[in-house]
């Protein structure tokens, strides 16, 4: 167990063990959640507004159904779009660990 202490302006060091463990390096960000009486921070990775558009703008004006049977519904639509989003923010993770 690593020992991380508060300083001034609430801010903390992570431990180098830490930091590699989950491939954290300086910029990157953490959401941090409170559970029980613990706070558990959790990496994440942030697109730039412009490109996450032009990318969400490109996967809509995709054709909507390129298989056989019913055209989906807008549910169904919404599923594929988030999936998209899920796979491009994985590709970034990908790209950004290299």
């Amino acid at each position: 167990m690593a020992l991380v202490r508060v300083r001034r302006a609430a801010q903390i060091t992570l431990p180098a063990e830490v930091r590699q463990k989950l491939k954290v390096k300086e910029g990157d960000y953490l959401d941090a959640q409170v559970v029980g009486s613990s706070v558990v921070l959790k990496p994440v990775t942030v697109l730039e507004r412009e490109t996450a558009w032009e990318k969400l703008v490109e996967v809509v004006n995709r054709p909507k159904w390129r298989g056989p049977g019913r055209e989906p519904s807008e549910d169904e639509v919404m599923e594929m779009v988030v999936e998209e989003i899920h796979a491009m923010r994985r590709e970034d993770e990908k790209g950004s660990s290299r």
